[in-house]
């Protein structure tokens, strides 16, 4: 019995280090890949993060214990993730007023 709980504890351990690299934890891993699914669609995309270049895909990102936000020039937009939550929002400018669109990202499963 109590080989199942040190079994256990050890699960839940490292499943809180995995998600604590890319979403809130302090202990963060240099480069970290999420899946983010669009909440109204379900399409998904990967992003990386580089903690020790402080950029996402390859752009400059103000990164925080809170949030971490980027701005894509491809999509004309600007991004910002809720590190506790997962909750990426977009936010696009446009002629008539701009847009929003919300996804919900998690770190991704390897293999």
């Amino acid at each position: 019995m109590a080989l199942n709980r040190f079994a256990v504890l050890g699960l839940a351990a490292l499943a809180a280090g995995l998600t604590g690299h890319a979403l809130g934890g302090e202990a963060q891993a240099e480069i970290a890949s999420l899946t983010c699914t669009n909440t109204q669609s379900g399409a998904q995309f990967q992003l990386q993060i580089d903690y020790d270049k402080s950029t996402v895909d390859s752009y400059p990102a103000r990164i925080s214990e809170a949030k971490i936000s980027w701005r894509d020039p491809k999509e004309g937009g600007n991004y910002t993730l809720d590190r506790r939550s997962g909750d990426l929002t977009f936010v696009a400018p446009s002629s008539t007023g701009g847009y929003f669109v919300y996804h919900r990202c998690a770190v991704a499963k390897s293999g």
